[in-house]
């Protein structure tokens, strides 16, 4: 509100003008979270659960990590995959070897394993930056196929690589059902991304922030570059390889070390773009994006060419849905480079002054 006093014009502010959208915000999340650990288990189906929800939480979970180290600290990676790998061999070899040991610390030690796995990788980031640390980060990705190929400790001796897990259990119940997996990953989810959300608007999400925009002006206000990249590779793959082993434990159950192939890398990078970089949402649209994506033209695809008189096969459809999955990347890498976040954001805006938009 603007008013004059003493000859000079001074605007008023509200306190309830900032808090009412923040109120706003946290009552559509717990509306969210509600529909999702309540509503969903009842109305969808086991074959929901298996081919869309577990991989869309999971998914979404390694997205986060991902947008820590590339969205909001600017380090280019494409060894994800390898993260995910170092994670669900680690929480393995800890989860058969310690007979007795609960799967909520095996998929924490998982993580910690892919922590120093990328901190060592991470130490390139020191010297180099752009292309040349997506070319080192890569290394990452090659060595693990080759750790856990050729060195049979990783795989229990296993002659094929091939390893699998069951009777999972959490504080006593089972994690069995398609209904439970989905419950057990929403909730790993939701409290990691809660501790992200409250970790990059601290002080050291405010470091990487200024490393991502300029590291050498970070570097004259006293922050840290060293540390600062470190620990972003750091929480990044602990992240993704806590993912990583729940995608090994809870949604493939028996695995290979080609489940953790460069293409996943991939996959979650093209999920931070598409869902924004720098915004913890961007990594639930993203995931959503490349997971329910292929499953809806996969059904719809024949059908709607059908109506025109088409024969497709399924070969013919697999590669339209690579065509028409990278025709709509590049769409929406020029229509909007911020990503899905940025829409949702102008999205909520222009509703909170609808139907009035002055």
């Amino acid at each position: 509100m603007l008013y004059r006093e003493n000859g000079q014009f001074k605007t008023s502010y509200r306190a309830d003008q900032a808090i009412f959208p923040i109120a706003q915000d946290r009552i559509a999340i717990a509306l969210m979270l509600a529909v999702a650990f309540l509503v969903v288990p009842m109305l969808a189906s086991d074959y929901i659960f298996r081919a869309i929800l577990i991989p869309f939480v999971i998914m979404a979970l390694a997205a986060l990590g991902v947008n820590i180290l590339v969205g909001y600290c600017g380090q280019i990676s494409l060894g994800s995959g390898a993260f995910m790998a170092v994670g669900a061999y680690g929480a393995y070899n800890f989860f058969v070897r310690m007979p007795g040991l609960p799967l909520i610390p095996a998929l924490i030690l998982g993580g910690l394993c892919a922590t120093f796995f990328g901190i060592l990788f991470g130490l390139p980031s020191l010297r180099v930056k752009g292309l040349y640390l997506a070319v080192a980060t890569l290394a990452a990705q090659f060595f693990s196929d080759w750790m856990f190929l050729r060195i049979k400790w990783f795989t229990n001796n296993s002659d094929s690589g091939s390893v699998s897990v069951n009777k999972l259990q959490v504080l006593g119940m089972p994690i069995e059902s398609a209904t439970s997996k989905y419950i057990f990953c929403l909730a790993v989810l939701v409290v990691v991304a809660l501790l992200a959300k409250n970790l990059v608007r601290g002080a050291i999400g405010r470091e990487w922030m200024a490393i991502r925009d300029m590291d050498v002006a970070a570097s004259v206000i006293g922050i840290r570059p060293m540390y600062a990249k470190l620990s972003a590779f750091a929480v990044s793959s602990f992240i993704i390889g806590m993912a990583g082993a729940l995608w090994a434990f809870v949604h493939l159950g028996a695995w290979e070390p080609a489940a953790f192939s460069v293409e996943i890398s991939f996959r979650l990078l093209f999920m931070v773009i598409i869902g924004g970089l720098g915004s913890i949402m961007g990594g639930f649209f993203g995931a959503a994006f490349i997971v329910v994506l292929p499953i809806v033209l996969n059904q719809f695809l024949p059908a709607l060419v059908g109506m025109f008189g088409i024969d497709i096969s399924t070969a013919g459809v697999s590669h339209a849905e690579l065509m028409i999955f990278g025709a709509l990347i590049v769409w929406f890498l020029i229509v909007e480079p911020h990503g899905l976040a940025k829409l949702w954001s102008t999205a909520k805006q222009k509703l909170r002054l609808w139907p009035f938009p002055h």
